[in-house]
């Protein structure tokens, strides 16, 4: 059952839509939905290597353009939309420290995101809360972006075909460790986005959403 899944999910990801669905899914994501782009992505190198690059490059533009509706909702209708979009994300709880942290150093800390696991829609929205001006927010988006997926990219392009052997031949261990690394991620950004033991950040303290004047 699982090698027929896995050769019907990899028969998907060589469909030739599959790269608007690879932009939709970064898109919303950026915003407004829970599940990043990047298992889609991976599994769209591992059946298209020699396109990896060209995918990578359709995340990071798709994902960028979707922090711009990240950035309306922070900015426009966080009291109607952001704040209850927030809550349903589990994301309330982060959103004081990361609007601090914005405030006083938005372009490292947008960058510095393309390499965590803290989700990209608390920092869009919480860009545009605090009125992140708009030619950082989009330097530092793309350089974020870029890092996060391309180098998902350029791995596959380099080395696609040998890992879509060992995958194909060890099918089972690698879904376990995926699984593994799944349940580390989501540890890993309940202890980031949790900013707990921040001694000597001047946001550590932050608890409440104050809206800039």
């Amino acid at each position: 059952m699982l090698r027929r899944l896995y050769d019907w999910t990899m028969a998907k990801a060589a469909h030739r839509h599959a790269a608007a669905w690879l932009a939709l899914f970064a898109f919303v994501e950026a915003s407004f939905f829970p599940i990043p782009p990047h298992p889609l992505l991976g599994l769209m190198c591992l059946a298209e290597p020699k396109k990896a690059v060209r995918y990578a490059a359709v995340a990071t533009i798709g994902s960028v353009a979707g922090g711009f509706l990240g950035y309306a909702i922070g900015h426009f209708l966080f009291a109607t939309v952001g704040a209850q979009l927030l809550s349903i994300l589990h994301l309330s709880h982060s959103f004081p420290y990361a609007a601090c942290e914005l405030r006083a150093n938005a372009f490292y800390l947008i960058v510095g995101k393309g390499v965590t696991p803290i989700p990209f829609k608390l920092v869009t929205i919480a860009a545009g809360f605090v009125a992140v001006p708009m030619g950082t927010f989009v330097a530092a988006s793309l350089i974020s972006r870029s890092i996060s997926f391309m180098i998902v990219g350029v791995l596959f392009r380099l080395f696609g075909a040998p890992i879509k052997a060992f995958i194909d031949r060890y099918l089972v261990l690698v879904t376990l460790g995926f699984v593994a690394l799944v349940i580390g991620g989501f540890l890993a950004i309940s202890v980031l986005t949790g900013h707990h033991g921040a001694k000597g950040d001047a946001c550590s303290a932050a608890t409440q959403i104050v809206q800039p004047a």
